[in-house]
């Protein structure tokens, strides 16, 4: 009989060691391919929600990708893969002639690594900041909690600090020590000095917070002459950035497209039917027709005649994104040779009616992003001048090279 449970232990421990083995090993799988999938792909795709490409979740379910050769191959190679793959094909035509990527740096291993991190499913919401009818409670401030206390620890020193007062004039009345007269507290020398510490001390760390934030518009979404909605245009009707924005990859200004851009479509299309309710910032509904006859308006566009009147004028769009006199920063660098995504910097620019800022655009966020993007060497001849590097990639000496190790954070890379 002891044997018989020794026996059993013994398979039980094992079968235990096993699956937490592979538990581990699984979760180490997820979280490396987390970190290679924010690294590499987050740019473009999302788990649910389709970005400059399709959402990932579930992505074997679909194509060919249940094969995992299939899938190398794709990845490390997808003008190659797609030249004999119709699903790939229609990826192609589906997205606006946009192909993918090639990673093919990426080992199998990294690739599995980022399958099981797509796969693995989401955690389930929490209820801890709902109310009991399903609503999220709002997320409390306890900036007015922390004043308080802070008052009441002062008072509470204060006090403390007239008790000792009072003891010690017992003490010295009850030695025949002659009491000397109180010093008013606007007149003590100490009290005085840590009124001025404490208020030099506030008054510096305000000033210092907004000479920082001086010129930062994080979030800013001012109200348009017309309403645009980039949902639609770009979002569902998956018309290209730049179609509109013609400068983002020639030249240093991404460009507001001018009237005769918009009446390019919109000649043909003067009514606003089938798409999503439109709606403001602050709740209020959209007549999308409405706003396309404000576009004939700034067009001098007779829609009865079907001509132009020569009465148009340019539509005085609120610029949303700035940066400082002194800062340069040049769009076709970023888009052409550094193959960044206009989502980077713009979030998620697809799924926005009325755009707001996403990025704070601080010195802080740029070099921080030139300190973790890695730059695209491959069939890139902007950076056929960096032989150095391209020597240590085909020696194994590193696997890749960052904005930051070609000079990204030199001053006068994007300073005057």
């Amino acid at each position: 009989m002891s044997y018989h449970l020794r026996t059993v232990k013994k398979v039980f421990s094992r079968s235990a060691f096993v699956f937490l083995f592979s538990f581990l090993v699984v979760s180490a799988n997820a979280q490396d391919g987390k970190a290679i999938f924010n690294q590499k792909c987050a740019t473009c795709h999302s788990l649910d929600k389709k970005l400059t490409g399709p959402a990932l979740r579930g992505f074997e379910e679909r194509g060919p990708w249940s094969d995992r050769k299939k899938l190398y191959a794709w990845i490390h190679n997808p003008a190659g893969f797609m030249a004999s793959d119709s699903y790939t094909q229609g990826l192609k035509n589906e997205y606006n002639g946009v192909i993918m990527t090639g990673f093919p740096d990426l080992t199998e291993a990294q690739i599995d690594a980022i399958a099981t991190f797509i796969n693995t499913p989401p955690p389930p919401p929490t209820d801890n900041n709902n109310t009991p009818n399903g609503v999220k409670a709002p997320e409390s401030d306890n900036t007015l909690l922390f004043g308080v206390l802070t008052l009441i620890l002062a008072v509470v020193a204060l006090t403390l600090l007239q008790v000792n007062s009072n003891l010690r004039k017992m003490s010295d009345d009850k030695e025949g020590i002659p009491a000397q007269e109180p010093v008013p507290f606007w007149r003590n020398k100490v009290y005085i000095a840590m009124g001025i510490i404490v208020l030099f001390l506030v008054g510096g760390y305000y000033t210092i917070q907004g000479a920082v934030g001086l010129g930062r518009q994080q979030n800013y979404e001012p109200e348009q002459p017309i309403y645009y909605s980039h949902k639609v245009h770009a979002g569902i009707n998956q018309i290209s950035c730049l179609y509109c924005h013609t400068g983002a990859q020639e030249g240093k200004q991404a460009l507001i497209p001018s009237v005769n851009v918009c009446m390019n479509c919109h000649m043909a299309i003067n009514t606003y039917e089938k798409g999503p309710k439109l709606v403001k910032a602050d709740g209020t509904e959209v007549n999308g027709t409405a706003e396309i006859k404000k576009l004939y308006s700034y067009a001098g566009w007779d829609e009865t005649a079907q001509k132009y009147t020569g009465k148009g004028k340019p539509i005085e769009w609120v610029r949303i994104h700035n940066l400082p006199d002194h800062v340069y920063f040049n769009h076709s660098q970023h888009v052409v040779v550094g193959q960044q995504q206009c989502q980077t910097c713009h979030g998620n620019i697809t799924e926005m009616d009325e755009v707001k800022q996403f990025a704070d655009l601080s010195m802080g966020w740029c070099i921080n992003c030139h300190r973790t993007t890695k730059v695209q060497f491959k069939d890139n001849k902007f950076y056929s001048i960096y032989e150095k590097f391209h020597e240590d990639i085909r020696n194994k000496k590193i696997d890749s090279v960052t904005v930051e190790m070609i000079g990204g954070l030199e001053c006068q890379k994007c300073h005057y």
